[in-house]
């Protein structure tokens, strides 16, 4: 064989090596990309439900210059869906807004594990004092006062990790969104009896 048909022999040999490996990379790939779809096909996870059982005000006044004082105690329920899956919450922050402006300082919800189908329960305690807001939020939040009527919203900004067997996944970011329409009768809440409104509202939760 001459030296001409080496070279040419030893090159179709290089390549069929090549595509060998190739091929073998791509049905790797593929493999797993299919065992990873059974996987979440047979699990089918689903994201926390989150509901706002109550809200207790003893305290939300407003005073000049455009200063809110709030102290107010909520009940929120959390249930994982999930019958194979359970749910840790990490780091997970709590506080009231009003017309997308924070006014209470965040409270740190203690870590927990929610085994499936598992309910937990949290009733914390959100404090806002002489909080500086935005000009145009006093007289906006006087007039829902005198209405009668005003929407606050309970959230939640935190982390979530989905557990299944000894596996632990990373941490995804928990957005929880819970409104609450409280009934205020015209009278800001500071020296009179506190308002308790039971709710049972859903929260919209986004994983």
């Amino acid at each position: 064989m001459t030296e001409k048909e080496c070279k040419f022999e030893y090159r179709k040999y290089a390549e069929a090596a090549t595509r060998r490996v190739v091929y073998g990379f791509i049905g790797l790939v593929a493999t797993v990309a299919v065992v990873i779809f059974f996987v979440w096909a047979i699990l089918h996870p689903h994201k926390p439900r989150f509901v706002l059982q109550d809200v207790t005000i003893y305290e939300f006044n407003i005073s000049q210059p455009n200063l809110l004082s709030s102290n107010l105690q909520v009940t929120l329920s959390s249930r994982n869906p999930n019958d194979k899956i359970g749910v840790f919450y990490d780091r997970l922050d709590i506080y009231t807004s009003y017309r997308n402006q924070e006014v209470t300082l965040a409270n740190l919800l203690p870590e927990t594990y929610q085994g499936h189908l598992e309910v937990t329960v949290w009733s914390p305690v959100l404090i806002g004092s002489a909080v500086p807001v935005d000009p145009y939020l006093t007289p906006a939040l006087k007039e829902d006062i005198n209405a009668g009527m005003v929407l606050l919203n309970i959230k939640i900004d935190g982390c979530v990790k989905w557990k299944v067997g000894s596996w632990v996944s990373g941490c995804y970011r928990l957005l929880v969104n819970c409104p609450a329409f409280i009934p205020f009768s015209g009278q800001v809440v500071g020296a009179g009896p506190a308002i308790k409104d039971q709710l049972a509202q859903q929260c919209a939760v986004d994983v």
